[in-house]
Order: structure tokens, then sequence, then C-alpha cells
């Protein structure tokens, strides 16, 4: 008697045998397609140095003389990087809100949906792609600051740490904007939701002025949001200082960004194709 035929689905881990290794290998081929399409539109990477090139001139030459006394005779300029560093991340990040939503509009995504993969490779993919062009923009800006005074206090090895630091959490606000993207679906609409998480998270921050210059209303949300923590434990490890408590912080909230985002992602990019 001939077993009856059984129908196998083209993302089965019968057919796919998905495994950690699969899955990887499976997000870094789509990061590596979107890399590529970075290369070939290398406007979009002059763009996205640009907005944090002007940031760090603005900050240094506006508002540095007004911002300089408060800091208790540290340089604005050491104190503004790691600042710069952070929000450049961010900023970065609102590109995969903006990628994605624009890979669902042209059906990219249901491209994807018939392809033998992982259904997280897409997200993961594009995350990886974002940290990438992160590495070269913080270097670029590492570049920028040492033109404009910044220096390294506390050594080379907690130099690279820090900015180990802002690459996580670049990578898990990606994940939020992820989510941002998958959820509004046009990239229009996407730039448009992802200010608004955006500007406070950047702005009412320690990242360009001490927290304690602002008005004591907006002190309790600024000195425990997250840019904020992370601002702070990479400007300890520049300047010097216990940094162990800083650092913790800052990875607990990638860490729980991450945990919270990274399957409310998954679990949208399953509705949406």
């Amino acid at each position: 008697m001939t077993a009856p035929a059984v129908s196998v689905s083209p993302l089965s881990p019968a057919r796919r045998g998905l495994s950690i290794a699969a899955m990887a290998r499976d997000g870094l081929a789509v990061a590596w397609r979107n890399l590529i399409a970075l290369r070939r539109v290398p406007r979009l990477l002059v763009f996205s140095t640009i907005q944090p090139l002007v940031f760090v001139l603005m900050f240094r030459y506006v508002f540095g003389g007004v911002v300089a006394p408060a800091l208790n005779g540290v340089s604005y300029a050491d104190f503004l990087i790691p600042g710069i560093f952070v929000q450049t991340a961010v900023f970065g990040a609102m590109n995969t809100a903006i990628g994605l939503a624009t890979d669902m509009q042209t059906g990219l995504m249901e491209r994807f949906r018939s392809l033998p993969m992982a259904r997280s490779a897409v997200l993961v993919g594009r995350t990886t792609a974002d940290l990438a062009r992160n590495v070269f923009v913080v270097a670029l800006m590492t570049a920028v600051g040492f033109a404009i005074g910044f220096r390294i206090h506390a050594g080379v090895p907690a130099f690279l740490g820090g900015i180990l630091l802002v690459l996580a959490f670049g990578l898990a606000m990606s994940w939020i904007f992820a989510v941002v993207g998958m959820a509004v679906g046009d990239p229009e609409t996407a730039q448009a939701a992802a200010f608004p998480i955006l500007a406070p998270l950047v702005f009412a921050s320690a990242a360009f002025v001490p927290v304690s210059t602002m008005p004591g209303w907006l002190q309790a949300f600024a000195a425990h949001q997250p840019v904020s923590k992370t601002a702070e434990a990479v400007r300890v490890l520049v300047l010097g200082g216990p940094a162990t408590s800083a650092v913790w912080q800052a990875l607990a909230w990638d860490a729980g960004i991450i945990a919270v985002f990274a399957p409310l992602g998954v679990w949208l990019y399953r509705r949406a194709v």
C-alpha cells in the first residue's frame, strides 16, 4: 500500500532542516543583499553621514559655549561626541523602518515568502545591514570628533568597548523601528511614525547636555531612558571612572528592547506576508 503524499511547505523544517546555523546563513544572505543595494545607491550612505556631521558642528560651535560651564571642567567636545555616537545609532535605526516598509510596498516580502528561508531572516538581515552601516558612520564621526578636539582619556580598549556598546544599542533600536516599518507598511508613513519615537529619546536625553540643566519635571524621564543610559556609559568609558554599573544598565536596556521587539517584529512579518 502506497503511503499518502505529505505536503511540505517551502518553510517547513522537514524540507529546510532549520537550525540556528541555517537561520544565521539566511539572515546573512539578506543582510548582504541590503548592503549591495546600499553600494549601488551610494547617496543613501552619503546622506546618512551628512546628518550626524551637521549635528557635531552645530552643537560644538553653536551650543558648546552655553553648555560648557555646566560640565565641571570637562571639554564639551569630550562630552558631546559619545552622545553623537548614540544619536547616530538611533537615527540610523530609522532606516530599518523605511527599508522594511519599502520592501512591503514593492511586493518584495511576498517573494521572500516563496523562498525556502527562515521567517526571521528578513528582519535579521535588515537589522544586521543597518548595524554594518552604523560601523562606518561611527568611524567617520570618530575622525570628525578628533578634528574638533575630542580625545580618549581612558585608553583605547575602553573606547572600543564604548563603540561596541553604541553598536549594540543601534541594533536594539533597529528592532523597534522594524516593528514600526512592519506596522505601517509604506515608507512615507514609516518615516513620519518614527520621528515621534526618535525625537524625545534623542533630544530629551543626556546625549547633548547634562540632565541637571533640564527642568525638574523632565529630568526623571531624561535620566532613566535608554539613550541617556547608553550615552552616559559610553562617556564614562571614554573619560574614565567607574563604568560597571553604567555599562550594565545600558546592556539591560538593549536586552529588554530586543526581547520585546524582536518577537513582535517576527509576528508582524508573519501576519504581513
